[in-house]
């Protein structure tokens, strides 16, 4: 398992984190922190996982820059 950071752009509040943290548990990924700002993700390292991801926080309406 690989742990890579998220950087988030658009997050301001606790309650984009809970959203945040809400859809990517949905999605299966477990093993996360999530903070304004940036999430920490678990998972197995591949680029299918890593573009699910961002795709998860995307369609929530915030930027993964970096």
């Amino acid at each position: 398992m690989e742990t890579q950071l998220f950087k988030i752009s658009g997050m301001s509040c606790d309650h984009c984190v809970k959203a945040v943290e809400n859809e990517l548990s949905e999605a299966g990924f477990e093993n996360l922190t999530v903070v304004v700002g940036s999430a920490k993700v678990e998972f197995d390292g591949s680029a299918e996982n890593k573009n699910k991801i961002k795709s998860v926080i995307e369609d929530l309406g915030y930027k993964v820059v970096g």
